[in-house]
């Protein structure tokens, strides 16, 4: 059986969607593209010296979503994974530029760390090359970021993000178009500067083959050689000529070079400034081009999700280990929190079942003592720390401070500014965590409770059995406790012995 996915990359320079065919061969999925779009926004070019996004970008930005979205519109939202990367990551008004691409494109759409885009984009490029057993170097010169990966096979072993792009560098660098040694100069050392702090450890482990996966590769592997700057493909004296000849013209339009696209043109001095700090600080002497990159990434993660392969269940499983975490005391926990989050009803009875909600609820069980590994004091506000700021591949920003809140949350005042963020949906989630470590804090493997949560009118119904109650004294004043910190927090919770 077949069927179709989407990812969508908005990129701070273009905006792109690939479709995929997941086709099943020998019980192995593969993801064929069938279709693919792509159009130049330009996003990063929009930001302002205090990195606000203007009008004119947003509403550009927000069209081309808004045509996006018509070419998904028959698309399960569980099949389309859009991801948002630099220029989400900084503008200071992306609320606003949040709120109008999602309505635009009609899915949710994930701000993406960097290190997260790296890990994507090796995995869309890993998918488009022959297998092979090499350990590869992969560039990706994007708008506002440079991603730079060093893996073998599927498996990233090095992976960094460089605030530097075709477009933050060509509009700091040459705001006119125009070129010359002195704004070349500049451009290079700048970029130079940012290669300078990963050069060290990615030359130490080494690589056999070097790729260019973003369109600043492609368009400078098109360039050579049809303008006779290189035999074939992106060289260090092709580079080196290209930067003479941009150098004598005084401009990309007055260079007349061949086979680049109008669109390119504009932001190809400061990709060639990037690209020539890359070769230089990494010993790099010729480059080949890689398609697939993030959004073909993106399709793969997707895949993996719907196999039971998602990574990030893998990054909860790492940090387990990492942070000493008490697997069997996790592992009832979110037994305890998941079974009272199903049990929740709404007004209709449908039954609250597994979803993302769920997904996450289950993964703040497992790493909500992580903090222990720190300190048993403030272990709750460690843990919300640790998971707040470290990689968490597979983990958007939205995704990681929710799980980091939840966490903050599972003991302690619920009336701190944090909890702001969540959604009523997470605060029932955050409910059934706290109930779930009230019920388990005997860290013994016991018969599960006498006890169901019933979701009310602006309140949640806790029905226990009276004489339960009465043989568990302690557990009857922890959760008329915890009923009274809801109170504080304006929510009603209430204990029904039955």
């Amino acid at each position: 059986m077949t069927h179709m996915l989407a990812g969508v990359d908005l990129g701070s320079n273009s905006f792109r969607l690939a479709i995929g065919r997941v086709v099943y061969d020998d019980g192995v999925p593969q993801v064929y593209q069938v279709d693919r779009l792509k159009e130049t926004v330009r996003l990063a070019a929009g930001l302002d010296d205090d990195q606000v996004l203007d009008e004119a970008t947003i509403a550009r930005a927000v069209a081309v979503l808004e045509r996006f979205g018509e070419r998904l519109r028959s698309f399960d939202p569980d099949r389309v994974r859009a991801v948002a990367t630099n220029t989400f990551r900084v503008a200071r008004n992306v609320e606003e530029l949040h709120r109008r691409a999602e309505a635009a494109l009609g899915f949710p759409i994930e701000v993406i760390a960097g290190r997260e885009e790296a890990r994507l984009i090796f995995a869309g490029v890993a998918h488009s090359l022959p297998g092979s057993p090499e350990r590869r170097f992969i560039v990706d010169i994007g708008g506002g970021s440079t991603e730079c990966i060093v893996g073998t096979g599927f498996e990233p072993e090095l992976m960094e993000s460089l605030p530097m792009g075709c477009v933050s560098y060509s509009r700091r660098f040459f705001p006119d178009g125009r070129v010359d040694r002195d704004r070349m100069l500049r451009a290079e050392l700048a970029a130079r500067e940012q290669v300078q702090g990963i050069a060290r450890t990615y030359r130490r482990l080494g690589w056999t083959a070097a790729y260019g996966s973003s369109g600043t590769a492609k368009a400078l592997a098109a360039i050579l050689p049809a303008t006779g700057l290189s035999e074939a493909g992106i060289t260090r004296e092709g580079l080196h000529r290209l930067r003479e000849r941009l150098i004598d013209a005084g401009s990309v339009d007055a260079a007349k070079l061949l086979d680049i696209k109008p669109d390119r043109a504009a932001v190809l001095p400061g990709g060639l400034a990037i690209m020539r700090a890359a070769f230089d600080e990494l010993g790099i002497e010729t480059m080949q081009t890689a398609d697939g990159a993030l959004r073909v990434g993106v399709l793969y993660d997707l895949l993996g999700r719907e196999a039971e392969q998602d990574k990030r269940a893998h990054t909860v499983r790492q940090f387990m280990v990492r942070y000493e975490v008490d697997q069997a005391q996790a592992a009832r926990v979110r037994a305890s929190a998941l079974a009272l989050y199903r049990d929740v009803t709404d007004k209709s009875g449908q039954r609250a079942d597994a979803d993302e909600v769920a997904q996450l609820l289950g993964w703040a069980a497992e790493l909500h003592e992580c903090g222990l590994s720190i300190s048993h004091s403030s272990h709750h506000t460690h843990a919300a720390y640790i998971l707040g700021h470290a990689d968490m591949p597979g983990f958007s920003s939205s995704e990681q401070q929710l799980l980091a809140t939840l966490c903050l949350g599972h003991y302690g005042k619920l009336t701190r500014p944090e909890f702001k963020i969540l959604s009523p949906q997470h605060w029932l989630a955050l409910l059934c965590l706290r109930l779930g470590c009230l019920l388990c804090r005997r860290r013994e493997d016991l018969p599960a409770p006498p006890l169901r949560a019933v979701l009310g009118k602006k309140q949640v119904h806790l029905q226990v059995q009276a004489d339960w109650l009465a043989e568990h004294p302690l557990t009857d004043y922890s959760l008329r406790s915890e009923a009274e910190e809801w109170a504080k927090a304006g929510h009603k919770l209430t204990i029904d012995a039955q």
